[in-house]
């Protein structure tokens, strides 16, 4: 290029950027309220940028020579643009309209200082190559950017969520709140499930659901088990989502004021460590009894020893049978029938079982106090299985 179209091309340099910054701004929607920024900014970038290229094209025509400064600039507007909120879709539009109009702009003042078609030609070339690679850079680092932001805010989102599972105070959960840009619900419900299962329960809670995977308090971290804030979970929804997670590994603790999301997280996690067969959805408020039993399992442990001593001398398949009578037949009052239902026998044998259990027992079983220790003693099990009568009807 002649340096007296290489000074003609320059000279145009500040019309062919103002052209294009005003095409922007009018063909772009999400830039139309940044024309202060575009204006101030990108305008004198787009010289600074065409000027470089102008500079390099004098020296070279091959479009890989080394863009290092303008490229890094580029680089570091795309992560401007990112942190601006402007999408990557508005940010390459941005980048097609500049490139036309300022070709355009560039294009004519060759012409008009007699630039060969060829040479044009070849000038077109190079032009685009170049924008091309600046746009590249911009993308790197709109993504770059956007990667780096979510990085920061899945950690905040991470801190909060340990914050509240810790009981801190409601000074630093609403700070941690505020910088992670969470909204605190009215109220939460702390989940706690492995690892595994995190995908599929995660697809049926609301998307703003805290999840902490590391790190959960009261959990080994050898188990694998994380906790999951979910927000504004009512009592029909509830019931839908321990129905829907039916056969998965996931523990409900009671849902509270987001300042109590800590007594949330404690109730799931004696859940956790009561609850008994298969694992499956277990909702801690239809097993609060259980929960309660196993409070003190030593107190309970001393209990049972306690008020289940007339047994002590009875044979363990017997012991079994008579304890599971007794339980049964303290919570249906006495009624035979309901327990023999239960047990899978004829009534007559639970007739033949509850006069053993006066034998051994005697007045105690008319004492409320000493029924209580019993009820509380036998606690909730499973439903026993069928079995046969020993003893004649």
């Amino acid at each position: 290029m002649s340096p007296e179209v290489l000074a003609r091309l320059k000279g145009a340099l500040p019309a062919v950027a103002s052209h294009a910054v005003e095409a922007i701004i009018e063909e772009v929607p999400s830039y139309a309220s940044a024309r202060d920024y575009l204006v101030g900014n990108i305008e004198a970038a787009v010289q600074v940028a065409l000027g470089s290229f102008l500079s390099i094209a004098a020296r070279s025509d091959d479009p890989s020579t080394p863009l290092g400064p303008a490229r890094e600039a580029s680089y570091n507007l795309g992560r401007g643009e990112a942190r601006s909120g402007r999408s990557l879709d508005a940010l390459l539009s941005a980048y097609r309209i500049g490139a036309r109009v300022s070709w355009r702009g560039l294009s004519e003042e060759s012409v008009r200082a007699g630039m060969s078609a060829e040479l044009l030609a070849r000038f077109a070339e190079l032009v685009f190559a170049y924008i091309d690679e600046l746009s590249a850079a911009s993308v790197a680092g709109h993504a770059d950017e956007l990667a780096t932001a979510e990085r920061v805010q899945q950690r905040q989102l991470e801190r909060l969520a340990l914050e509240m599972l810790r009981g801190a105070s409601d000074e630093l959960v609403t700070r941690r709140a505020e910088r992670a840009g969470w909204d605190l619900p009215r109220s939460v419900t702390v989940l706690l499930a492995p690892d595994s299962e995190l995908h599929h329960i995660r697809s049926l809670v609301d998307g703003r659901s805290l999840v902490l995977t590391e790190d959960v308090p009261g959990v080994d971290a050898r188990d694998d088990v994380a906790a999951l804030i979910v927000p504004r979970l009512t009592p029909t929804a509830r019931r839908r989502l321990v129905q829907a997670l039916d056969g998965h590994d996931v523990v409900f603790g009671p849902t509270r004021p987001w300042h109590e999301a800590a007594t949330s997280h404690q109730r799931a996690l004696r859940g956790r460590a009561t609850r008994t067969g298969r694992r499956t959805a277990y909702d801690t408020d239809a097993h609060l009894a259980e929960i309660v039993l196993s409070a003190d399992p030593i107190a309970l442990a001393d209990l049972r020893a306690q008020a289940l001593a007339p047994l002590d001398d009875s044979t363990p398949a017997s012991r079994e049978r008579l304890e599971e009578t007794l339980r049964l037949w303290l919570l249906h009052r006495g009624r035979r029938e309901p327990v023999a239902e239960a047990l899978f026998v004829h009534p007559q044998t639970v007739r033949y079982r509850v006069g053993q259990l006066r034998e051994l027992f005697g007045d105690a079983l008319d004492d409320p106090m000493r029924v209580a220790d019993l009820v509380i003693a036998l606690g909730v099990t499973q439903a026993p299985v069928a079995e046969a009568s020993e003893a004649p009807a």
